[in-house]
């Protein structure tokens, strides 16, 4: 799903999956600007399973699609697909990259400004034939993932490339062109791949402060999570859940109903209170900066930043990669 982006979207659509009786196996949602793309895999309660029945499936899709209308402008059509799952690797996150590129066009929002200290360039390096794209940011997990794929996606391919870290910076240099051979010739490309390459980097960025919560796995359990948030005065600027074996997790970076990251203790004490009505659901706070660079010690264990991961990969990755300082 795409839409625009609003107080609540998530409990709404939560809700409307509960009470057509769709239990959420996984679910992961971003927001960028003032849009915001989820990828909701469901199952039905009757079997366990998929929605084998084609009229509940047509009747899912048109209550969703109630919700992500009720506030959209007539340049943003939202947007709600359901599809069986393919048997073939899927990855989420890159789909939600395509979604907001490429359905959502969220890097056109507005007056674009880069608002988190990311900056890219392009330049022609006519000697050899190549467009040099440059990108200095904060350094973060799979940074080099938003990067690459957001660069496939666009059609360009990498010929070579330089990444490094500098304290909590990060440097990355490619040498590109189209798929035709070509390099970018006009302002027009210039402007679209800065564009979306900032946005691919921004996306990630973590905002507010991060909830954790983890309870036994149940119908309509994130219906009820997310309702606490929305009565609580709580925004969800990103979301993740999964079910491993009979527990439910989720991750909630939240926000105040203005977008502000400056959460109220009470809120939180609220919410915590509600949770424990929910037969052990734990909730767990801790602060996200703008610059998504404070991490769980689990997700540092599981992540490893540009610094760490990038020189290890990049030879194995193309023999065309080439590894120089700056």
């Amino acid at each position: 799903m795409t839409t625009i982006d609003r107080p609540g979207l998530l409990s709404e659509i939560s809700a409307v999956l509960a009470e057509l009786q769709c239990h959420v196996s996984a679910a992961v949602a971003w927001t960028h600007k003032t849009r915001a793309a989820c990828i909701i895999q469901v199952e039905d309660d009757a079997n366990h399973g998929s929605i084998m029945d084609p009229k509940k499936v047509d009747r899912v899709q048109a209550q969703l699609m109630t919700v992500v209308n009720a506030h959209h402008i007539n340049h943003h059509q939202p947007n709600v697909r359901i599809t069986c799952l393919t048997t073939g690797p899927t990855h989420t996150e890159r789909r939600l990259h395509q979604l907001m590129m490429m359905a959502d066009k969220d890097y056109e929002e507005g007056t674009f400004s880069s608002t988190h200290e990311t900056s890219v360039t392009v330049e022609n390096c006519r000697e050899r034939g190549y467009s040099v794209l440059n990108v200095t940011c904060p350094d973060r997990p799979k940074l080099l993932f938003d990067t690459v794929c957001t660069l496939t996606d666009m059609q360009y391919m990498v010929f070579h490339a330089t990444v490094c870290s500098k304290g909590s910076v990060a440097f990355q240099e490619y040498y590109i062109r189209q798929k035709d051979g070509q390099t970018l010739t006009s302002e027009t490309q210039r402007q679209a791949i800065t564009r979306c390459i900032t946005a691919a980097v921004e996306r990630r960025v973590s905002h507010g402060l991060r909830l954790d919560v983890r309870s036994r796995n149940r119908s309509g359990l994130l219906s009820d999570v997310t309702r606490v948030f929305r009565e609580n005065g709580l925004s969800i600027a990103r979301a993740e859940i999964r079910i491993h074996g009979e527990n439910a997790f989720g991750s909630f970076h939240v926000t105040d109903a203005a977008g502000g990251h400056n959460v109220d203790p009470v809120m939180i004490g609220s919410v915590k209170k509600e949770m424990e009505k929910f037969n052990g659901v734990v909730v767990a706070a801790n602060v996200s900066s703008s610059s998504s660079n404070t991490n769980t010690e689990e997700d540092q264990t599981r992540s490893s930043s540009l610094a760490t991961l990038l020189w290890s990969q990049l030879e194995k990755l193309s023999s065309k990669f080439q590894t120089r300082k700056l």
